[in-house]
């Protein structure tokens, strides 16, 4: 039987977080939000980041109640530095202090290189890359005095060369290379920097966008994934208490991949060679 995932409460004490504040990038919804509810649950209090205001009020509410921790909604364009400072601005009014930060925003979709417009391609590097650094550079004087942590959500797709993904490849390349240096320039100011790396994770945007759609084929997708099941969001959210809590104190520069072992038996997600000598083919998925 796979191994089921479990609430982060019936491992970890209840109040680990208590007193701190966590900064969230693409809070209001998929991963992230539960990456955020789950830090909240252990006592923390929240400000999500987004462009969507209705969805960030909407979800700010929703994890307020679920949780009993306070959480606020900051609308910000993670591409724009401006609109992130006010976002950090807000989050030091309300709490007074950023202790955690979850650089979460992100974009994704299926394209060969030959059907990548620049546009495109820039798009993705602006959201993840240069929105993670935008990120940082806001709340890094926070985070120093809170000797706090950062959190830098990536995928496993670089390790190879994956088909229909150069763009994302790219950007979340170079969001481990930035939180690698986070790490160590950060490191003796007392501030740690990790990376989580999900795999499949079912029912969120991304596993939408870019799992089959045959059902036939997802389960055998699946069935291939050493674990035995796709990831659930509490996954994410299970490693995220660890690594914000004293228990990782000594972890930082590292990548934390969570995707029951599938990156070590990955086979292209799209048919392949075929998607690449002929893209009309996936046009029923893309």
């Amino acid at each position: 039987m796979p191994g089921q995932v479990v609430d982060s409460t019936s491992i970890f004490k209840d109040n680990i977080f208590k007193g701190r504040v966590l900064f969230c990038t693409g809070g209001g919804s998929g991963i992230c939000r539960a990456m955020t509810e789950s830090v909240m649950r252990h006592g923390a209090n929240a400000v999500i980041v987004g462009r969507n205001v209705d969805r960030l009020t909407a979800a700010a509410k929703e994890l307020s109640n679920a949780t009993g921790s306070r959480c606020v909604p900051a609308q910000a364009d993670v591409r724009n530095p401006a609109q992130l400072k006010a976002a950090v601005e807000k989050a030091i009014a309300e709490f007074g202090r950023i202790d955690f930060v979850i650089c979460g925003a992100a974009g994704n979709f299926l394209a060969p290189i030959s059907g990548l417009s620049e546009n495109a391609f820039k798009t993705v590097i602006e959201i993840d890359t240069l929105g993670t650094y935008h990120t940082i550079k806001a709340t890094l004087p926070h985070v120093r005095k809170s000797k706090g942590s950062y959190i830098h959500v990536s995928a496993t797709l670089h390790y190879r060369g994956t088909p229909y993904q150069a763009h994302v490849s790219a950007a979340k390349a170079a969001v481990d290379a930035l939180s690698n240096v986070v790490a160590v320039e950060e490191g003796p100011w007392g501030v740690r920097s990790n990376v989580i790396a999900p795999g499949p994770i079912a029912g969120t945007e991304g596993a939408d966008r870019l799992f089959p759609k045959d059902k036939a084929v997802s389960e055998k997708m699946m069935a291939a994934i050493p674990a035995g099941r796709y990831g659930n969001v509490k996954d994410i959210a299970n490693a995220t208490v660890f690594l914000l809590s004293d228990a990782a104190s000594y972890i930082s520069g590292q990548v934390l991949i969570v995707d029951g072992g599938s990156h070590h038996v990955d086979k292209p997600f799209i048919p392949y060679p075929a998607a690449v000598l002929d893209p009309s083919i996936m046009k029923t998925r893309l």
